[in-house]
């Protein structure tokens, strides 16, 4: 059950809030809309549900808040705005990416695509799809978890007539199986015609929570519906008859050639139209909304309001003792046994006949398994035997990090641009002499503050965190997955992998095309190859691990860049200036000092290493580069890390 209590957001200047105080809930096994018109909060509201909006109150997912949630995209589907992903990246990369930061097999995302009638879509381009193509795969993302809940913001905005009932047939058939659906519109007629349960809010308010049946009784009325270009004449007309036989006629403009006549029917317009030889062009029957209905009185608000949170919270109390006492699978544990994956919500599920709600029309496509093998229900306490198998492991944020970097042509291109430009950049260098071959190679000049290779090490740091905000998948602001530990040690090894290939790679190309072009006279052999290399890859992988935590900190890939460019160009100078001057204490001898505190012995040939190592953070690019990442780190912890959600 969703339960969403007191939910207002932050006050803007002058004006208020988006969301004030709204309190209402969304029961397993049902539909629900949240109606109301454009800016009256719908989508605040949804924000403020998954904790994405600063602001008041709180929402309870089955008894427990959203923070509380060890998985949250197993508990909750979430459906904001269109498909959220790199347009080059594939539909099929995209869902295995998602498996991997959901922890549920890789196989899921076949099924997944088979459930939402887009399997022949797995190696289109996210950018390439149409609207509807775009929801269908938003909404294989929002199930691929398999979660209790659904919320979803206008799923069927811009979508044909078809496409709507195919949307709302797999969304019954997923409350079919005991979740809970919310989905929020501006239309009063979709909401009754697909919805068991109706909020209505207005400025942020609520102001109705009905059955769909009441709704539609209290809401929406018929109307006839009449098109012609002598609007003026016929209402006027239709309203002297009216008068004249004294019956309540309602007659509405609604544009400069329709009317909307409320209390009649189409024989009687139709036939007032023939007598007066008004032309019609158009005349039916529709069913007409009424208009947002009155709020209550504030004093029986407020009271409705009170007791409407009390229960709200009892019921939540009671709900999530039941969870911690009688789910051993819920959303935050682990099910014992894997089984294979069960088919999606919905499949093969058809709405029951003559609820008016899809009758008539085909199903929506079935899973691997058919419309035999539908799952049984779940429950609120917990799920069926036949849940989603997990991933589950320290391997798992590895696995998502592998996906997203290599599921775009961006680490390749990266790689060419800077081979081409360090290649150039050494030739140039070599043409003109009086430059040290460690920088030949490098293919750093003076006048650059960093080689070619760091500025790609650091430009593929930045795109880690940096791509999903720029594309978020689960939810905005908060990433593809979750900010923890174990996703910052998995994009910091990688980042580092890819620094030290790309550094390599450039140090070849470099190598060999100066031994091409001028045979070998740049280059000489090295009488010291250890402590340049290392020089070398702490560069690459510092630069790349500026980008990481930058990016993590200031939530865009082009701050984690202008990072990586603070540090030689700001940082360096300071730290030169500081270690300028002879040293009051010498650090001679450390390497033998730390040998002696150690437990194990280590052979006294490792104390060349540790020197080395202890030189090169000596030096000012190294230095700044440390305190640059300490201090990124700490900020990185304070801002990422601080939520109450583990890994």
């Amino acid at each position: 059950m969703l339960q969403a209590i007191g939910l207002t957001s932050t006050p803007r200047r002058e004006l208020p809030p988006l969301v004030d105080d709204l309190t209402f809930e969304a029961r397993p096994g049902c539909v629900t809309a949240l109606l109301g018109d454009p800016g009256s909060g719908k989508t605040t509201a949804l924000r403020l549900m998954l904790e994405l909006e600063p602001g008041r109150g709180i929402t309870y997912f089955r008894g427990r808040p959203l923070h509380r949630i060890a998985h949250p995209g197993r508990e909750v589907g979430v459906l904001l705005g269109d498909v959220s992903g790199n347009p080059a990246r594939t539909v099929l990369n995209q869902l295995r990416m998602l498996c991997a930061a959901y922890g549920v097999p890789a196989s899921r995302a076949d099924t997944m695509l088979e459930v939402v009638g887009i399997g022949g879509l797995r190696d289109q381009r996210l950018g390439a799809l149409s609207l509807g193509m775009e929801r269908r795969v938003a909404l294989a993302a929002a199930l691929l978890a398999d979660p209790c809940t659904l919320l979803l913001d206008e799923p069927a905005a811009g979508l044909s007539p078809r496409e709507r009932i195919w949307m709302y047939e797999l969304l019954r058939g997923h409350a079919a199986l005991g979740g809970a659906v919310l989905f929020t519109t501006d239309d009063a007629k979709e909401a009754a015609r697909n919805a068991d349960r109706v909020v209505s809010i207005k400025a942020g308010r609520l102001v109705a929570d009905q059955e769909a049946a009441e709704f539609a009784r209290t809401r929406l009325r018929p109307r006839v519906a009449v098109r012609t270009p002598h609007a003026a004449r016929l209402a006027d007309v239709l309203g002297r008859e009216a008068r004249a036989a004294r019956r309540a006629v309602e007659i509405v403009a609604e544009s400069g050639s329709r009317l909307s006549v409320y209390g009649s029917n189409c024989a009687e317009v139709g036939e007032a139209a023939f007598r007066h030889g008004v032309l019609v062009h158009q005349l039916a029957d529709e069913t007409g909304d009424t208009g947002t209905p009155v709020p209550p009185v504030p004093q029986a608000r407020s009271e409705a309001r009170t007791a409407a949170h009390a229960s709200a919270v009892a019921a939540a109390h009671a709900e999530a003792g039941a969870v911690e006492a009688g789910s051993a699978t819920g959303p935050g544990s682990e099910p014992g046994p894997e089984v294979e994956p069960a088919p999606g919500p919905g499949a093969g599920v058809r709405p029951e006949p003559g609820t008016g709600r899809g009758a008539g029309t085909a199903p929506f496509p079935a899973a691997e398994g058919g419309a035999g093998h539908a799952r049984p229900p779940r429950t609120g306490s917990g799920r069926s035997a036949r849940a989603v198998r997990r991933v589950g492991g320290p391997l798992r944020p590895l696995r998502y990090e592998l996906l997203r970097v290599f599921g775009t042509a961006t680490p390749l291109m990266t790689s060419a641009a800077v081979v081409v430009v360090s290649v150039a950049i050494a030739l140039v260098l070599a043409r003109t002499g009086h430059t040290p071959q460690n920088r030949l190679l490098a293919a750093w000049p003076q006048s650059l503050p960093l080689p070619p290779a760091a500025l790609g090490a650091g430009l593929l740091g930045a795109l880690a965190f940096g791509e999903e905000y720029r594309y978020p998948t689960l939810a905005a602001d908060r990433g593809t997955a979750a900010r923890r530990m174990g996703l910052l040690a998995a994009k910091l090894g990688v980042c580092a992998v890819l620094a030290l290939v790309l550094g390599g790679l450039a140090v070849t190309a470099d190598a060999a095309a100066l031994r091409l072009v001028f045979d070998s006279g740049p280059l000489r052999p090295p009488a010291q190859w250890i402590a340049p290399a290392a020089n070398w890859a702490g560069l690459l992988i510092g630069c790349a691990w500026a980008g990481v935590l930058a990016s993590g900190v200031f939530r865009s890939a082009a701050a984690g860049l202008a990072a990586v460019l603070v540090v030689p160009v700001m940082v360096v100078p300071l730290v030169r200036k500081s270690l300028h001057g002879p040293s009051a204490y010498p650090t001679d001898g450390l390497a033998s000092r730390l040998r002696e505190l150690s437990w194990a012995q280590w052979p006294p040939e490792a104390d060349r290493l540790v020197l080395g190592a202890l030189r090169v953070m000596a030096q000012p690019v190294g230095t700044a580069l440390v305190l640059s990442l300490m201090v990124l780190l700490c900020a990185y912890g304070f801002t990422g890390l601080r939520s109450r959600v583990r890994w």
